[in-house]
């Protein structure tokens, strides 16, 4: 260049041109016309994911850009006159000034800043330079950049790095403090520190097992804005914008009507036909194990209901939309509603949900009511044949449509019994149109829904065929059912679970689960799993039942490693990996702790390859007999890839592949899957073995994510700002220490077979192998518990301690360990979300549930082992809350149960131990203070975990009459009395075994 623009020659970047800064290259113009040249006149390298670098000096790495495609006009800027140079200085400093520049030529300064477009909304472009003319757009002047779905939020560093170092000091205080107390025995009570040094080997072992695999925590952000972008707008491979997300299979496991009210279910059910996901690829079953005709109608009137909930829903943005949660929640209800026949819609809607309930509520008197008429009328007509001599005829009961119900009777008969009777598979609400289908005025007498879409997603009633002599392996058989019949009847490529009494709370939650698995890298992810929240939990959380240290904490921490353990509900699965299959892209980790990282040959789905060398790796063979099932497995592994919309992208599909509309359902097709529900299909197969849901554990959910994580696959952790769904807990602490009992007897289970993180394969990362091996040893932790907590007492009773004296370097040990520990628990506070009350409620209920419903788990898991003994504790209503009008009333109910019994001799035994103790110590002619002091200090400590429990049994508060606390105070001053008549207080001190 020559002339006024000579000073920016040979000076070319990747954004539009001002006089400061000219592009040069081939394509830059001559001195004669750059005098009067605009920078829309100079041609522009081009900008895009096909570009080459552009030199800063000289031409250019690759192509001018200059040409006559759409690519070449994309950073094209407005036609003004460029100033001066010595216009356009600032006047102290001698610099550019960039901001007069804009605002006296109205042009444009890199991208994404001001924009003047011309009359009409464009700039009309008059030479060949900009691409050959034509309308230049906001869209053609920036190349949008390809955006992930999805991304890591590291933990701030701040915390993080505080807490790994006092991990490791608290690492090291604990060692040193154990090789003190090993080297340092107490002479005079060698039996008592022999106790405490195995208790607090093991302790310091669990405590690592727990505390290493959070050393990583992360949090994840969804970009649902992109989501929608990539898969809901429209593109040239898309030109009508319709949905290209995959198909998704919702399940919904059930199994006695009477147990889990059907209402709940059908709230259940609704708030899943009205989330926000596209009607036509959205596919609803409900597992009725139990076969019963009380569900099966209740859902029937569930979907009628759904054809005006799902609009009214859909129309007012309605959340959440289960329609008891809804109505019920507190507050305003028309926050943020601006639609003026919102109320009236609300108010009519509320009276039919009033009146859909009282037709719930009738349905067992109505079913019994029908039985007995139609029986009655069969009886007649048996009567009127003349049939006297033939036996009576079973009590049938009877559908609606005056048949015979295929399922389970009212009075069991041979056929129609618990576990004896048919398959039945009933699609009671057919695959919507694939198109939106808007209603008008004339829709609804009641509801306007103009323009709403009032589709409502399939869905369909299973029950599995059940036979006596057959194992039906409980939930994890019902959920293969599931999979098996779901695969027939819409074969989504990703499948979502719930129990009964979970719903869905936050309609977006499930888009913000798909933002990770179709993300580059989603490939590798077998499943999502949300953290369990909690409705209707006492305000202070007596026993901890929200567990939020697990689902706030631990689960968010195993996220940062191979992915969090799958918790039986709320869980995202892809349908390919509940197969058995291995993932695309996977590795091996070599070494002591995994530090050597080998990846693997995507020809690991090959059973033939030699790479395998594990059993878990080879390819899953025997699906069954069903050759639509099989067929159907290469269709879901295709449906559930990311787009190849980036060359980083592996394994993807090309956008636009899932437009197209499904076929409707046919009788056979309905037929094949009552087929493959039938109770002889998994004979000879791999299913519970190798495929689906695993068999042999009562915990079931968390065997089958570790044989995912075992083959190769990750999880992720996918926590919603608002809540993703909500479910019911126990509150009654009978009901809380039988769930903790069957948790925990899940895990005995896994330790003692071949899902024992022992032996994993090196597919597992390290770490996550010592988060599974923690959930297999841990309530192994009970039986060190149970003599720690009775230490205090054994020394109280003594006059020992388990130390000689209270040593300053003990003391000091003893210090920094504890406040480590509540460092560590501050900073855990901070990084999960929290609170320290939620905190100090884990730490009681573990010791609670510790010695009573982990030792319970210990005992069967070794007896079922050992003995092949199997047993089981049972639990009987005592007394029952007064007040049904006490939301918490459940609460205040006491069952008594034998779980009660160690707890209850722990708590008994330390306060006879603290009177005795002090006892001993004022009728003492030398007081030993520091051995009170430290045994008393301990038993307090006990007892305050033990705070919760004795609440527990007290009932409610005021209500704990005083005679019992005068009973009580009489036989601890009795046994006192007692204990130091036999063994009278020892005037000697001794030390070390030297009487001083």
């Amino acid at each position: 260049m020559a002339g006024g623009g000579s000073d920016y020659a040979n000076y070319t970047v990747l954004m539009p041109p001002t006089p400061d800064n000219q592009p040069g290259g081939p394509g830059a113009p001559s001195s004669a016309s750059a005098g009067g040249s605009k920078p829309g006149d100079i041609p522009l390298p081009p900008y895009g994911s096909s570009s080459k670098l552009v030199n800063r000096r000289g031409g250019a790495g690759g192509d001018d850009g200059a040409g006559g495609g759409k690519m070449d006009r994309r950073l094209s800027t407005a036609r003004v006159p460029t100033p001066t140079k010595s216009l356009l200085v600032r006047s102290q400093t001698g610099d550019f000034d960039h901001n007069r520049w804009l605002f006296e030529t109205k042009g444009t300064y890199g991208i994404g800043n001001a924009y003047w477009p011309q009359d009409g909304g464009a700039y009309a472009g008059d030479d060949d330079s900009m691409g050959g003319g034509g309308v230049v757009r906001m869209e053609d002047l920036v190349d949008k950049p390809w955006k992930p779905l999805s991304r890591k939020v590291p933990i701030p560093p701040g915390i993080l790095s505080p807490y790994r170092l006092l991990v490791l000091v608290r690492f090291i205080a604990l060692l040193l403090f154990l090789i003190w107390r090993v080297t340092n025995p107490n002479m005079d009570a060698l039996w008592l520190w022999g106790i405490s040094i195995v208790c607090e080997l093991w302790f310091a072992f669990s405590w690592i097992l727990d505390q290493m695999p959070k050393l990583n925590p992360i949090n994840r952000a969804a970009d649902l804005a992109a989501l929608r972008e990539k898969f809901e707008s429209a593109t040239p491979s898309n030109p009508t914008g319709r949905s290209d997300l995959p198909g998704l299979d919702v399940f919904i496991s059930t199994a006695d009507p009477y147990k889990e009210p059907p209402l709940v279910t059908a709230n259940v059910l609704l708030s899943i036909l009205a989330t926000e996901y596209p009607v036509e690829k959205l596919f609803v079953y409900i597992s009725d194990d139990g076969g019963a005709l009380l569900t099966f109608e209740a859902m029937a009137e569930a979907c009628e209901f759904a054809k005006v909930w799902v609009p009214f829903c859909r129309k007012h943005a309605i959340e959440p939309r289960n329609p008891d949660a809804y109505f019920t929640q507190k507050g305003d209800p028309t926050k943020g509603k601006k639609r003026p026949d919102f109320v009236k819609d609300r108010r009519w809607m509320k009276r039919e949900y009033d009146e859909f309930k009282v037709r719930i509520n009738d349905l067992p008197d109505l079913i019994r009511r029908r039985a007995n008429a139609m029986n009655a009328r069969e009886r007649k007509l048996a009567r009127e044949k003349g049939g006297a001599g033939e036996p009576a005829a079973a009590k049938a009961t009877w559908m609606a449509d005056g048949t015979h119900w295929p399922g389970t009777w009212l009075d069991s008969a041979p056929d129609h019994a618990k576990g004896d009777h048919a398959s039945i598979v009933q699609v009671m609400i057919k695959n919507p149109h694939y198109d939106v289908v808007p209603g008008d005025a004339g829709t609804h007498p009641y509801l306007d829904l103009t323009g709403v879409d009032v589709r409502v997603p399939m869905f369909a009633y299973l029950s599995r065929e059940k036979r006596p002599g057959y194992d039906h392996n409980k939930k994890a058989g019902a959920m293969n059912a599931m999979v098996r019949a779901s695969a027939i009847l819409s074969n989504g490529a990703f499948m979502l679970n719930f129990d009964c009494d979970h719903y869905i709370y936050n309609c977006m939650a499930i888009r913000e689960a798909m933002c990770y698995m179709l993300d580059r890298g989603g490939d590798r992810i077998c499943y999502i799993q949300f953290p369990q929240r909690f409705e209707g939990i006492d305000p202070s959380d007596r026993y901890a039942n929200h567990n939020t240290v697990f689902f706030d904490g631990n689960m968010r921490a195993l996220d940062g490693l191979q992915g969090p353990m799958y918790v039986g509900t709320g869980c995202l699965f892809r349908r390919y990996a509940v197969y058995g299959f291995n993932p695309p892209r996977t590795a091996e980790y070599h070494g002591l702790v995994g530090q050597k990282r080998v990846p693997v040959e995507p020809a690991g789905n090959d059973p033939s390859s030699p790479e395998q060398q594990h059993p878990e790796h080879e390819a899953p063979q025997r699906f069954g007999k069903s050759k639509m099932f099989t067929e159907s497995i290469a269709v879901a592994e295709y449906q559930g890839r990311p787009l190849q919309d980036h060359p980083s992208v592996q394994n993807g599909r090309p956008p636009g592949a899932l437009l197209m509309p499904r076929p409707p359902l046919d009788a056979a097709t309905v037929a094949e899957a009552v087929a493959v529900i039938a109770c002889w299909y998994e004979d000879g197969t791999e299913w519970g073995q190798r495929v689906g849901w695993i068999y042999g554990s009562v915990t079931e959910d968390v065997v089958t994510g570790y044989r995912m994580h075992n083959r190769g696959w990750r999880s992720v952790y996918c926590i919603t700002r608002r809540d993703a769904f909500r479910g019911t807990a126990p509150i009654n602490l009978t009901d809380r220490l039988h769930q903790v009992l069957r948790w925990a007897t899940g895990s005995v289970e896994i330790f003692f077979s071949k899902n024992n993180a022992l032996l994993a394969s090196r597919r597992l990362k390290f770490l996550q192998r010592l988060a599974y091996l923690n959930v297999g040893i841990y309530p192994f932790t009970s039986l060190f518990l149970i003599m720690y907590c009775l230490l205090p007492a054994l020394s109280l009773f003594s006059g020992q301690f388990i130390v000689a004296t209270l040593d300053p370097t003990f003391l000091c040990y003893l210090l920094l360990i504890t406040l480590t520990l509540m460092l560590l628990c501050l900073l855990e506070v901070k990084w999960s979300g929290i609170g320290l009350e939620e905190w100090w409620r884990n730490e009681q209920f573990w010791v609670i549930g510790g010695t009573s419903a982990h030792l319970a788990a210990v005992l069967q898991g070794l007896l079922k082992v050992g003995a092949g003994i199997e047993i089981s504790f049972t639990l009987t209503a005592k007394a029952a809350a007064e007040d049904d009008d006490d939301p918490f009333a459940e609460l205040y109910l006491i069952k008594w149960t034998s779980l009660f019994i160690p707890p209850l001799v722990i708590i008994g035994i330390n306060i006879i131990a603290v009177v005795v103790g002090v006892s001993r110590t004022v009728y003492a002619e030398i007081p030993q203070y520091s051995k009170l002091l430290g045994g008393g200090f301990f038993s307090f400590w006990v007892l305050a975990h033990y705070y919760p429990f004795a609440k527990g049994l007290m009932g409610r508060r005021g209500r704990v009459p005083t005679i019992v606390y005068v009973w009580a105070g009489l036989i601890c001053i009795t046994v006192s009395l007692l204990w130091i008549t036999i063994s009278p207080p020892d005037d000697r001190i001794t030390q070390g075994g030297v009487d001083i």
